[in-house]
């Protein structure tokens, strides 16, 4: 691909710093363009330089209202911005679907009528919902549990249309997403269960712990994310497990594996807790096929370790790091509480400030 001009939208999120250094590295002479709302720019963790110094241009909007021009001359589209998880999807259904379906389903016509050829969608693989224990391949009948993953449903289903030999749309259903980010997310289940074993020394499943989730490390979604904007199998629409067979866990497991990496960690099962009906494990043959050069290369005790590593740089002791502006919805809420978010989500306008009151005349000394 010769020196492309690629939009990230939500490159201001927990995957987006990967993606954009990824691209960088592989293009370097692109033009990579961040197009974000902002909601979560602040939520970095550590002293390593922004992220953004990577793209060219970061432009600062509403997947909802698409600035003039913003597509003009792109020809590959990441699309990673979304309401994105099941939490906050339940608090702002209405917003989840207008975000994560009616914006994307735009963004891709508008993006093909600008002469894009290619479109990556970042969708998930909660879209199997209540899988059971059989492994779910990409033909399986879907079963979506949640505001979140519905919307996820939909759009898949309407981009389907817009597909041709020249506008390659990609939905890459990932894996649930772990490991280290320049902008951390604490409200993802491995990510939760090692800060809790750092701060606290402990931690408890709130299931029963039997669910099944598969994960995938940011760096690994970010490979994936290269591999489709030039991908040359698949056709024209392709939706696609993204991960690893061999990172589908239990939730259980998933607590012993932080347990074994810290000793001293005491792992609890909520004595209230019930099973989660979101449980899939999910078949990630095709995506092995497809990509034999993308496949993800961290494991899970690596990310662990990690994750841990860079906790304890960052002296992280916080207990009550839930009510922090490492998990998403608590971000949102404290915004919406402080008046700077409308309920809708929108920035809501700057007070004008009051007109300056006129000054008093100094009297002329003759």
């Amino acid at each position: 691909m010769d020196s492309p001009r690629i939009l990230i939208t939500g490159n201001l999120g927990y995957v987006g710093p990967g993606v954009v250094r990824q691209l960088r590295q592989a293009f370097p002479d692109a033009e990579l363009i961040g197009f974000d709302l902002g909601l979560f720019a602040h939520c970095l963790t550590g002293p390593a330089p922004l992220p953004e110094v990577c793209l060219d241009r970061q432009v600062f909007g509403d997947v909802r209202h698409l600035p003039s021009g913003l597509l003009t001359g792109v020809n590959v589209v990441v699309h990673l911005a979304a309401i994105s998880n099941d939490p906050m999807g339940t608090a702002y259904e209405d917003v989840t679907m207008a975000v994560n379906h009616d914006a994307s389903v735009h963004l891709a016509r508008v993006a093909k009528a600008h002469g894009a050829r290619a479109f990556v969608f970042a969708s998930s693989c909660s879209v199997y919902g209540l899988g059971g224990d059989e492994q779910k391949s990409e033909d399986a009948a879907l079963n979506p549990l949640t505001a979140y993953a519905r919307s996820k449903v939909a759009t898949e289903r309407d981009l389907t249309a817009l597909a041709d030999d020249k506008f390659r749309v990609t939905c890459l259903r990932f894996a649930t997403a772990c490991g280290w980010s320049e902008r951390l997310r604490l409200d993802l289940v491995l990510n939760d269960f090692v800060a809790s074993a750092v701060a606290t020394g402990e931690l408890t499943i709130l299931s029963d712990g039997t669910p099944w989730r598969p994960l995938i490390h940011v760096r690994d979604m970010a490979r994936a994310v290269l591999w489709a904007t030039h991908r040359p199998l698949g056709g024209p629409f392709l939706a696609l497990n993204v991960g690893s067979n061999a990172w589908n866990y239990r939730v259980r497991e998933l607590a012993e594996a932080v347990a074994r990496n810290r000793p001293d960690t005491k792992v609890k099962i909520s004595p209230t807790g019930a099973p989660d009906r979101r449980s899939y494990r999910v078949d990630f043959d095709l995506f092995r096929q497809l990509a034999p050069e993308h496949q993800p290369l961290m494991s899970l005790d690596a990310t662990i370790a990690e994750l841990t590593s860079k906790l304890l740089e960052m002296w992280f002791i916080d207990p009550d790091f839930r009510t922090s502006r490492l998990m998403r919805l608590r971000v949102l809420k404290a915004l919406v509480e402080q008046g700077d978010l409308t309920p809708d989500l929108t920035w809501a306008p700057l007070p004008r400030p009051a007109p300056a009151s006129p000054r008093p005349a100094v009297p002329v000394l003759a």
